[in-house]
């Protein structure tokens, strides 16, 4: 039986009364995946389980691969998206996949809509110590806005100069969720989140010299911070802290409503 055959027969079952509309919406969140080749599986069910669609790691997959992928999901993902994207590949496939659209700061593929991306309520903002830090930066607030969330970004507010991140405090007081990406010691969420009335997720990168050991010094700092609030993502994981993110404000509006 198909993927197709078998929710058409629920449905059929819903219709009929011999299934509850509940009971056919928990059968749907865990539902099949759809194989492509014999290399991957495609959670096709994770936007209705998670909120979110499955995303695809781009690294150490071959451009033949994240194409076949790309296809497979985009009649039914509302948004299809490749992380870590270098130039080269992305060559290759915009000659695969067409209408491809490519971040090349966030290193970032993407099938985007035609309808408008904003459907979240909330803004999240994003922050980085140096313009070093911006390719990780870049990587969560382009997957936050292709999520469908409102993105405000503040670029290079480090502490070796705070002058530059007070003369914007309206960024951090308007902000629903705080994004807050660093390298070399990794202080400056733990200077936003004392300033801050929101969630901070830190993001640690590997920005920095040799006893920064490519970014566990900041990864430490923002675990041992001494101001309360903040949230830690893995080393580099700019990705990571956008869904972080998006996971906040649609249970703050799951809430509300």
């Amino acid at each position: 039986m198909t993927q197709t055959e078998a929710i058409k027969n629920l449905l059929e079952a819903v219709a009929a009364g011999y299934v509850s509309p509940v009971k056919a919406l928990e059968k749907l969140k865990h539902f099949t995946f759809e194989p492509v080749k014999d290399f991957a599986k495609i959670d096709h069910h994770r936007q209705l389980r998670t909120g979110f669609p499955e995303v695809i790691w781009g690294s150490g997959k071959t451009p033949t691969q994240i194409a076949q992928i790309m296809k497979a999901m985009a009649d039914k993902s509302p948004i299809v998206m490749a992380t870590r994207i270098e130039p080269e590949v992305y060559e290759q496939l915009q000659l695969k996949v067409n209408n491809l659209t490519y971040y090349p700061l966030a290193r970032i593929c993407a099938l985007i809509p035609t309808t408008s991306l904003i459907k979240h309520s909330g803004r999240i903002s994003i922050l980085t110590a140096g313009t070093a830090d911006l390719p990780v930066a870049e990587e969560a607030a382009v997957t936050a806005e292709l999520c469908g969330f409102k993105v405000k970004r503040l670029w290079d507010v480090g502490v070796a100069g705070i002058h530059r991140l007070l003369s914007h405090k309206e960024i951090i007081y308007e902000a629903d969720v705080l994004i807050v990406v660093a390298g070399m010691e990794g202080a400056l969420p733990s200077v936003v989140a004392g300033m801050a009335d929101c969630p901070v997720i830190g993001v640690p990168t590997s920005v920095g010299y040799g006893t920064s050991f490519a970014g566990v010094a900041p990864l430490l700092t923002m675990l041992n911070s001494c101001a309360a609030g903040i949230g830690v993502v893995n080393i580099d994981n700019g990705f990571g802290a956008a869904i972080l993110a998006g996971q906040i404000l649609r249970t703050a509006e799951r809430i509300r409503n």
